[in-house]
C-alpha cells in the first residue's frame, strides 16, 4: 500500500509555450523578478542599513559621520529648558560639523584625547532625548542632561568598533531619536 499520486501537466495556450494560470501572465515574470532583484540590491547597500533608533523619532532626518581620513575628536550637545536635547555636533579631525537639530539651548562638549574613542552609550528619552552618558576606550565618561524616562544602552556589534557617526530625527523642540553608527577606525 503506497501512496499514489497523479501528475497533471500544466495547461498551455495554443499560442504560448509557457504555462498560464488565472491572474498571471507570462510577461509579468520579468518585471517582477527585476523589481525583486532591485529591491534586494538597494536593501543590501550600507546606506540602507538601519541602526537602532533610541527615542520615539519623528521629524526631520539628520546624519553626521566621520570621513575615511579623520576620526571623531569631540562631540557637542545643546540642551534646552526642561532638559530637552536640542542639537548635536561632531568634530571630525579639526572641523566641526553643522549643528543638527533645533536651535537654542546651552551647549556642552566632550573633547576626546588622541587615540580615544567612544565605545558605548547609555541614555534616557521621553518624547525627546533627555540624557546621555558616553564611555570611552580610555575609561573616561561624559554625562549630558539628566536621567529621566525610558533608558537604553548602545554599543557596537563587534569588538574593536567605535563610534563613527550619529544620525537621527529632530522636531522643532529637539532631538526625537538618535542612532549610533559603529565601525572600525
Amino acid at each position: 500500500m503506497g501512496i499514489k499520486a497523479r501528475w497533471k501537466a500544466p495547461r498551455h495556450s495554443k499560442d504560448s509555450p509557457v504555462p498560464t494560470s488565472p491572474g498571471w501572465e507570462p510577461c509579468d515574470l520579468q518585471p517582477r523578478a527585476m523589481l525583486l532583484l532591485l529591491t534586494l540590491a538597494v536593501l543590501g547597500t550600507p546606506s540602507c542599513w538601519a541602526g537602532t533608533l533610541y527615542g520615539y523619532g519623528g521629524g526631520k532626518y539628520f546624519n553626521i559621520s566621520a570621513d575615511n581620513e579623520n576620526e571623531i575628536t569631540a562631540i557637542r550637545f545643546c540642551i534646552g529648558l526642561g532638559g530637552l536635547f536640542k542639537s548635536v555636533q561632531l568634530r571630525v579631525g579639526s572641523s566641526w560639523s553643522e549643528r543638527q537639530g533645533a536651535t537654542g539651548g546651552k551647549c556642552q562638549e566632550f573633547i576626546l584625547w588622541p587615540g580615544e574613542h567612544i565605545i558605548s552609550a547609555y541614555g534616557t528619552y521621553r518624547l525627546f532625548l533627555r540624557s546621555l552618558v558616553l564611555y570611552t576606550n580610555l575609561g573616561r565618561v561624559a554625562t549630558f542632561g539628566s536621567e529621566n524616562g525610558q533608558s537604553f544602552f548602545a554599543y557596537p556589534d563587534k569588538k574593536g568598533q567605535v563610534l563613527t557617526g550619529v544620525s537621527g530625527q529632530h522636531k522643532p523642540l529637539g532631538i526625537s531619536g538618535l542612532i549610533f553608527e559603529w565601525n572600525f577606525h
